[in-house]
């Protein structure tokens, strides 16, 4: 028996009609060459996971300067292109759609880095972006989160220039970059306002003001998504989301700390419009069946989720447990993971 629930209904982002709510977030895997190119494990490992509504793939270094370290794909080369592009006529043979996730970890604090150097980032996005239409994506994502280059400018803490990139206006020129070898249609936009890998951060109130003027920012486009990380402590009332929910009036994709019952509430109660799963998707290629047939959900092992190879990567076979009778009797087996 299945179970069509508000995430397993269809829903248009941008200009993609997905079949289900179920995204899967960009999961860095260490998997490439030495110079950033995918293998076919990469084409195995996005094809196993076709099912999903979006998959949105590993961050990929934008250009040369934007490399922050090894195993990582880029989109900035022409052996790189054509491996991607591979990777994306697996997909889409199998009935799926793939953005490729555009990344910069960044060279230095917002105080280092010259006019100059930042007009070379949003030359170095336009590229990436224009390799991504070459390579076979259906979109592409500007990943803002975290510690890298752009979300250092974003959050006020760690940006204190007084020139024209004050604020957030190197996220924009990236966006401007993007979206002009796209569309905005089928650009998305990915931000962590509550959460970065730096020790003790804790957004305070002048944090989450710059960014809701961000947000209120990227509402001007007619972006495919906005893609928010929430805080690592869940909150069932989806408040953290509801704050950006009512600056930004195009499709909202939430994720970090949901189970299947979260995410079908946060959708059902109109808060978003399709939610991302990170853990889920390392171990649960056919996740989004898994969700309709309520089956237990694997669990990951974090010594493979940066080894290499194909141990942990593309070896996870697909679950089988018993189905719901029904009556209801055979509900889930275990407590679903959160990811």
């Amino acid at each position: 028996m299945t179970d069509i629930t508000p995430l397993l209904t269809p829903v248009e982002l941008g200009g993609l009609r997905l079949p289900n709510r179920v995204v899967m977030a960009p999961i860095t895997r260490a998997r490439a060459t030495a110079d950033g190119v995918p293998t076919e494990l990469h084409a195995a490992y996005y094809g196993q996971r076709a099912t999903a509504g979006l998959i949105i793939t590993e961050g990929t270094w934008v250009g040369e300067r934007a490399i922050g370290f090894p195993g990582v794909p880029g989109l900035h080369r022409p052996e790189q292109v054509v491996a991607w592009r591979r990777v994306t006529d697996v997909v889409h043979a199998l009935g799926g759609r793939i953005a490729a996730q555009l990344w910069h970890a960044g060279p230095g604090s917002p105080a280092e880095l010259s006019v100059a150097d930042l007009r070379v980032v949003a030359a170095d996005f336009r590229a990436a972006a224009r390799c991504a239409r070459e390579a076979g994506f259906d979109g592409v994502e500007v990943h803002a989160v975290g510690d890298f280059l752009l979300p250092r400018f974003l959050n006020p803490r760690t940006n204190r220039r007084t020139d024209r990139y004050a604020g957030g206006r190197l996220l924009l020129d990236v966006v401007d970059a993007v979206v002009g070898e796209w569309g905005g249609r089928r650009v998305g936009v990915r931000l962590s306002p509550y959460w970065s890998t730096t020790e003790g951060f804790v957004p305070d109130e002048s944090t989450l003001d710059a960014y809701d003027g961000h947000v209120a920012g990227l509402a001007e486009y007619p972006l495919a998504y906005l893609h928010l990380r929430g805080p690592e402590a869940f909150d069932p009332d989806h408040t953290p989301f509801r704050r950006y929910r009512a600056l930004f009036t195009g499709p909202l994709v939430v994720n970090l700390g949901f189970t299947r019952a979260a995410a079908d509430d946060v959708v059902a109660c109109g808060v978003a419009d399709a939610v991302s799963f990170a853990t889920h998707y390392i171990a649960n290629p056919d996740l989004v069946a898994r969700f309709a047939l309520r089956h237990a959900l694997a669990v990951g092992d974090p010594a493979t989720y940066y080894r290499g190879g194909a141990e942990g990567y593309v070896d996870y076979p697909e679950h089988r447990p018993r189905v719901l009778s029904s009556s209801g009797s055979a509900a889930e087996t275990t407590p679903p993971a959160r990811g």
